[in-house]
């Protein structure tokens, strides 16, 4: 088949799909159908590739070509052009043709010649006859009534910025722009300025039916009550009172709606014949994951690329990408983009066609919406984690169904700020971030209300937000009344909540996850806190959108009764450095419990396989495939081959059943020629056919693969509780105040070493000549610890690092690692000017290590051998974290464990004190 043959038999089938009926010219028959696509049609210059008859009558030309001249199908509008004027065989009307087609088997241009300025443009597929069969009727085109039809707009009950965005768009559309951005801060009412605009292009513009697209369920709900709250000014009735407001909740667009509501996610299920689960429609876009192989749209002749004049897109900052970018592709419609937060590739997508620009800071100078200041809390952990040692007892709780077992922790468990509520929770965190933001509340920020203002907690899960909830009604000692959840999973009626939330005394505070992050008006809202980081800046702007609104006195005294003006700032509490980051189950019956799952794993593949190995690991394993979601189950089923993770347990236990394994045994006894039965098989037989299915079923366990697997998706199911590692507030106050708080922090170190220099012995210490220096003790550095811990300094190791790096950034390292009692010395040495850069003590320490042994390699005879280095690294080790060794020393676990003083006096005998007393002093100074 030619490259030609094969374009037209791509354009029958669409034409097919769209309701034509294709014919040769010689087998016309205009009555087979209201529309005929007739091939190789005769004019008067030549034979046109196509002709279209709507109700008997030619209405337009198809001028097809094959697939390669997709790019430059519009070379080819003269030739088309020419074929529409051209007089048809038997035709008696001279008209020219008012539709003009180009096509390949991909790609369609169309024009309509009855347009003011005709111009081509590319749809997703032919429209139907129906529908050029109704054009036609009309006596002008849509574009021409855009140009011509629009009447002025009436100021009343608009504001500025919604008339400026009304008008703009009303004059791209009249330009016959495809695409037009309005751009608007939040609070500036931008749906309200799009139900204008739908009502004057239904009314004046002739529209048929315009798609209203959201992201969220939450957000075309919250679209569907200002359509039916909305009255035009000219005309008493309401909006849904004059047309049909459909709110999509099936694939099934009704025929006499003339606004069709839906979420984006849903429209792209009935192009796509994917089916949609309803809980996809409440999580914003900014949270979904885009899957790596979306399916593609196809035509829907029950919703066809000509079902839209015009689509609305809300937020169009997250819903213009990726597959969700089909659902815009596949209409034949004017896009309205609306959003508040754009980015260069909301830009781009609306070609730079920006008809109304309205920012945040225009609002506020307006009295559209408040300003906001920024409070920070920060804490140690936050910061920089914790560790769990090895074998403390804490609790391990499902992240699902939330239930808990007390068992011991396998291993050290080192974590990250970033990890928290996640893999770990540490309620010790999450209750020192609200004791200080209720103390904040109620001394610094809203010092004169007697009761909290309405507040909005930002939290990273549902999980984090239960815990949220927990704490904070016991910081507060209130009732459950006093704070809700808001997410798509809570069990309580949200819209309800969100109803009170807005209009009644309580809930004073909510905790959400995404459901009010974007879109949902709460005027009274004077307080954000947020315990999440978010990496897209734009979903961030989205979320502080939420307290941006303005409100007046007497409606926000009507739930916050102490208030005493109207709304003018909201506080954005920021516990996780968001403004600076630009983000029991029961135990099952085993007889290893105690063995962590690694090691079992570790042990099966060793050659450990007696009963209780295997049967504990198999245990392990099925319980672990009822807990899994889908994607860690298919993981681990790619690293074993396709094997699914409970089969791996299921043939586990297969394999140590002896019913099963003296069947083998017999087995294989009869096929050496051995009569055998139940009662004569050998001891040595028996366990020959236990070892070979017992290694069958071990096998794929022999890849480390699969064993990091299956121990990585046991660790991401649960979380730790750590109620050990105790939290405490670092610094909380207005991001303004945080520099000059860390200035008087460091002034006033500066000033207490200069005050007790002569008095404290790790003080004195440093403002000793070098040679005169002797050996810093620990507990040297813990009494000075000591001291500037205490009131009124507060001066902690912490608190100083975390003001250096605040004040002195590019002298400053190791800022987000843990501190060590040791660090002090670093901090010390740095105030006073023996240091120019301020980094952790251990790193000083293997640097001056590096110095040492390199020099004393020098000056010996023979370099110290491998062994003694070795030694000499756990002694430099020791001394980072302790500041000097002695031979009692020896005793701690990390030397004791290599042989302790006895072997390390062996190694190097008398040497051993000149070479302690040597690291002691030169490792330290």
């Amino acid at each position: 088949m030619t490259p030609e043959a094969e374009a037209r038999r791509q354009i029958d089938i669409k034409l097919a799909a769209a309701g034509w009926v294709i014919q040769n010219w010689k087998q016309i028959n205009l009555a087979a159908s209201r529309g005929v696509a007739v091939r190789e049609h005769p004019t008067d210059t030549g034979p046109a590739d196509y002709v279209l008859y709507v109700d008997r009558i030619a209405v337009g030309i198809i001028e097809a070509k094959r697939d390669d001249e997709g790019a430059k199908l519009t070379v080819h509008e003269n030739q088309t052009e020419r074929y529409a004027k051209a007089r048809l065989k038997w035709r008696k009307d001279a008209e020219p043709l008012p539709y003009l087609i180009e096509a390949t088997g991909e790609v369609i241009r169309f024009t309509d010649g009855r347009d003011p300025a005709p111009r081509s443009r590319e749809l997703f597929h032919f429209f139907r006859p129906e529908q050029l069969a109704k054009w036609l009727e009309a006596p002008d085109t849509l574009r021409r009534r855009l140009g011509t039809n629009m009447p002025p707009l009436p100021l009343q009950n608009l504001r500025d910025c919604q008339v400026s965005a009304v008008t703009g768009l009303e004059a791209s559309l009249a330009h016959n722009k495809p695409r037009a951005l309005v751009h608007m801060a939040t609070g500036a009412g931008k749906t309200f300025t799009a139900i204008t605009t739908v009502y004057r292009l239904l009314k004046f513009g002739g529209a048929q039916r315009i798609l209203f697209l959201v992201d969220t369920r939450n957000l075309g709900k919250q679209a569907h009550q200002e359509f039916m709250a909305y009255t035009p000014p000219d005309d008493a009735r309401k909006f849904t009172e004059l047309y049909n407001v459909q709110r999509l909740a099936s694939s099934s667009i009704d025929p006499h709606a003339q606004v069709v509501i839906s979420t984006i996610q849903r429209m792209y299920s009935v192009l796509s014949g994917e089916p949609i689960d309803e809980s996809a429609e409440d999580v914003s876009l900014n949270e979904i994951q885009q899957p790596k192989q979306p399916r593609q749209v196809r035509y829907n002749p029950a919703v066809p690329v000509e079902a839209f004049d015009f689509i609305v897109i809300d937020e169009c900052h997250r819903s213009i990408y990726n597959l969700w970018k089909q659902v815009l592709d596949y209409f034949d419609a004017f896009l309205i983009g609306l959003t508040a937060t754009p980015d260069k590739r909301t830009f781009g997508f609306f070609n730079e066609n920006i008809v109304a620009e309205y920012s945040y800071e225009q609002s506020v100078a307006d009295g559209v919406n408040v300003g906001y200041d920024v409070y920070e809390i920060e804490t140690e952990i936050t910061q920089r984690g914790s560790e769990l040692k090895a074998r403390a007892w804490v609790d391990h709780r499902d992240r699902q169904t939330r239930r808990k077992r007390w068992a011991e922790t396998e291993e050290d468990a080192l974590y990250t700020g970033k990890e928290l509520d996640r893999s770990v929770v540490n309620p010790s965190q999450i209750r020192k971030v609200i004791q200080a933001m209720k103390t904040a509340v109620e001394t610094q920020i809203f010092p004169t209300r007697k009761e909290t203002p309405k507040t909005l907690i930002f939290a990273k899960t549902d999980s984090h937000a239960d815990d949220i909830i927990n704490i904070l009604r016991e910081v507060y000692g209130v009732g459950n009344a006093f704070c809700k959840k808001v997410t798509y999973r809570a069990d309580e009626d949200t819209d309800a909540i969100l109803s009170s939330f807005r209009n009644d005394y309580n809930p004073r505070i909510a905790i959400t996850v995404d459901m009010i992050a974007t879109g949902t008006d709460v005027k009274p809202l004077e307080v954000l806190l947020f315990m999440r980081d978010v990496r897209s800046k734009g979903y961030y702007e989205q979320m502080k959108g939420r307290g941006v609104r303005s409100l007046g006195f007497d409606e926000l005294q009507r739930v916050s009764n102490s208030a005493d003006s109207a709304k003018t700032r909201f506080v954005l509490i920021d516990a996780v450095g968001v403004e600076k980051s630009c983000k029991t189950e029961s135990r099952p019956l085993e007889k290893k419990p105690g063995i962590p799952l690694k090691d079992l794993l570790q042990g099966v593949a060793m050659g450990h396989r007696d009963d209780d190995t295997v049967l504990s690991l198999a245990n392990r394993l099925v319980r672990l495939s009822k807990q899994l979601d889908d994607k860690a189950k298919a993981r681990i089923e790619q690293a074993a081959g396709g094997v699914p993770v409970a089969e791996l347990g299921k043939a586990l236990i297969a394999a140590i059943n002896p019913d099963k394994i003296v069947e083998a045994a017999l087995a294989t006894a009869t096929a050496k020629g051995i009569t055998r039965d139940e009662d004569t098989l050998t001891t040595d037989e028996i366990a020959a056919a236990r070892a070979e299915r017992v290694a069958a079923a071990c096998l794929p366990f022999d890849h480390p693969e699969l064993r990091d697997a299956i121990d990585n998706a046991r660790r991401d199911r649960e979380q730790l509780i750590d109620h050990i590692n105790l939290d405490q507030v670092t610094f909380s106050g207005y991001s303004e105040q945080a520099e000059a708080q860390a200035q008087r922090d460091i002034q006033t170190f500066a000033d207490y070493i200069q005050a007790h220099k002569d008095e404290i012995a790790a003080l004195s210490f440093f403002y000793q000549q070098p040679y005169q220096r002797r050996a810093l003790t620990f507990d040297m550095i813990e009494a000075l610890h000591e001291q500037l811990g205490r009131p009124p300094l507060m001066l902690t190791t912490e608190r100083l690092w975390s003001a250096y790096a605040r004040v002195q950034t590019s002298q400053v390292k190791g800022a987000n690692t843990r501190r060590q009692l040791t660090d002090l010395i670093a901090l010390v040495r740095f105030a006073i000017g023996l240091d120019t850069e301020l980094k952790p003590f251990s790193e000083q320490v293997d640097k001056r290590f590096q110095e040492w042994i390199f020099r004393h390699n020098a000056q010996r005879g023979t370099a110290f051998t491998a062994e003694q280095t070795e030694w000499l690294r756990l002694i430099k080790d020791h001394i980072a974290s302790s500041c000097s060794i002695s031979r009692e020393d020896f005793d701690y676990a990390a030397l004791a464990s290599r042989g302790g003083l006895q072997r390390a006096w062996t190694l190097f005998g008398k040497e051993l004190d000149d070479v302690m007393a040597g690291m002691n002093e030169e490792l330290v100074a």
